[in-house]
């Protein structure tokens, strides 16, 4: 068997392994799963088999798995402000095993779960690695979300001979996201954010990530998890950063954590009151607060993952937001595409 079946693959992080795997002879033919036929044209054009289906149908699995040697799980569901995370919890824990077990069923020997930085659960300003002792507490739902489910993937494969292997990215950029944290990017470089609190950040370019994956499939030991981060800095940092790749001189206002907590507490009780879901809430607050702090060596010893620079990273970002017009006003350093 030499086949690759593929959870996820149109999404931001599939879409990159997709690609990436076109680049790998030994890793043929490749299959990923769509949950509808014009997300299979998606993985279709990528070079993929589109199989139809989902993580809780066991003959779509069955039958992307057959024949093949690795599996990518990719999918899962990261959301903040949901006023109900249970189908987050669905896909990111229930999914997850249905995944193990048909893998298990259907002869694959290993499977790359792609789980989070945020299920290491570090202490607050410590520097969170693979054999961190979790803090106990969860920031989120999504954190607690993809703790379970990385917990209960490496639980369901015991005994039934498929290799686990782990992979925990840190936040991903790079062209083609806009949502999550990218908005936060987004809104900066539009001029519509002028306030933000200073956090710390932990960042892997999109690439690297996908890198990471086929690393971890040809190469990491079984059972273990990898985390995999290329830069850590504060956001006062990444917006100089931004500053000298565009050319903007904003000087944002940074203000004080507490002033977050208010606005987050607000936007909580604002959505509960309309029965609408808001995009400022508690525990959203509280992972900014928290920050970001990934050491990612173990991917660079173990895997040889290299890490690109981060202003690379942040360049063609920008030069992508510019080019599909998410950016509505000029920047000093690109040229206006309108």
């Amino acid at each position: 068997m030499s086949g690759v079946f593929v959870t996820g693959g149109n999404g931001f992080l599939g879409q990159a392994l997709l690609k990436r795997l076109q680049l790998e002879p030994d890793m043929r033919p490749v299959r990923a799963l769509a949950r509808s036929r014009t997300n299979g044209e998606v993985v279709g054009g990528l070079g993929a088999e589109p199989v139809i289906g989902d993580v809780f149908d066991p003959g779509a699995l069955l039958a992307g798995m057959e024949g093949c040697d690795v599996v990518f799980h990719v999918a899962g569901v990261n959301q903040m402000c949901s006023a109900d995370p249970s189908e987050m919890y669905r896909v990111n824990v229930v999914g997850a095993v249905n995944v193990v077990e048909a893998a298990a069923a259907a002869g694959v020997r290993r499977v790359v779960h792609t789980s989070s930085g945020a299920t290491l659960g570090e202490g607050q300003g410590e520097v969170g690695s693979e054999s961190t002792s979790h803090r106990g507490g969860f920031l989120s739902h999504y954190e607690r979300s993809k703790y379970q489910g990385e917990r209960a993937v490496f639980q369901a494969s015991k005994g039934t001979g498929v290799e686990v292997v782990s992979v925990n990215p840190s936040s991903v950029q790079g062209p083609g996201r806009v949502t999550g944290s990218a908005r936060l990017f987004l809104e900066y470089l539009n001029g519509t954010r002028r306030a933000l609190v200073d956090t710390s950040l932990s960042l892997i370019d999109i690439d690297d990530c996908a890198e990471g994956h086929v690393l971890a499939a040809n190469h990491g030991a079984a059972g273990e998890r990898y985390v995999l981060s290329g830069a850590t800095l504060r956001l006062r940092e990444m917006v100089a950063l931004l500053d000298e790749i565009t050319g903007l001189s904003t000087r944002p206002v940074f203000l004080p954590g507490w002033t977050a907590s208010v606005a987050g507490a607000v936007g909580e009780r604002v959505a509960k009151l309309s029965r609408k879901e808001s995009q400022v809430c508690a525990e959203l607050v509280r992972t900014l607060r928290h920050g970001a702090r990934y050491d990612g060596s173990k991917a660079q010893r173990e895997l040889g993952l290299q890490y690109s620079p981060l202003s690379y990273t942040l360049r063609r970002t920008v030069e992508w937001y510019v080019e599909f017009g998410f950016v509505q006003r000029d920047l000093p350093s690109f040229p206006s595409r309108r």
